[in-house]
């Protein structure tokens, strides 16, 4: 937990958007933790800076020395459901960071009335992901196997979790 002391979590701002193309970047090329792949779509700076604006959305950074090492949040997708994402980059996971991205991104969403369950999609080779999951009260919902192609054309099994968040 060595970079508890010396973290920062907070909302990301327009400034953040390199920093966060460049997240991504490690953490799609690693091809194991996240459902995006190498290479990122050439506007994708655009839309992380149009979502960073969007009232229905919240995204929030983990910095570590005043260097963005991680982010997560949520993006409300109009059925009363925050859809919830996360990326930390290697070295910073295990630290206590990841759970809290996922705190902030829960009490934004809970202090959001429209919004009433938190959702997200996990492989199931991402075992630490599952228990921080589970650790926050997300349970798991449903099974997709072989729901998502990958680069490689094969096709990766997926666990669909919910947290409600209304009550």
């Amino acid at each position: 937990m060595a970079d508890e002391a010396r973290s920062h979590i907070r909302r990301a701002t327009p400034a953040d958007v390199p920093a966060l193309v460049a997240l991504r970047e490690v953490v799609a090329g690693e091809g194991r933790w996240i459902g995006r792949e190498l290479p990122l779509p050439g506007d994708f700076g655009e839309r992380l800076a149009a979502s960073i604006d969007d009232p229905a959305s919240a995204t929030f950074v983990a910095e570590v020395d005043g260097v963005v090492v991680g982010d997560g949040g949520l993006h409300a997708n109009g059925a009363g459901h925050g859809e919830l994402f996360m990326a930390l980059l290697p070295g910073h996971r295990g630290r206590g960071l990841g759970a809290a991205l996922l705190d902030a991104s829960v009490e934004w969403a809970r202090a959001r009335p429209e919004i009433h369950k938190v959702v997200l999609q996990v492989w199931p080779h991402n075992e630490a992901a599952i228990s921080l999951y589970r650790r926050a009260g997300f349970v798991v919902e449903g099974y997709r196997h072989r729901h998502w192609r990958r680069a490689d054309g094969s096709l990766w099994d997926v666990i669909e979790m919910g947290l409600l968040v209304d009550g």
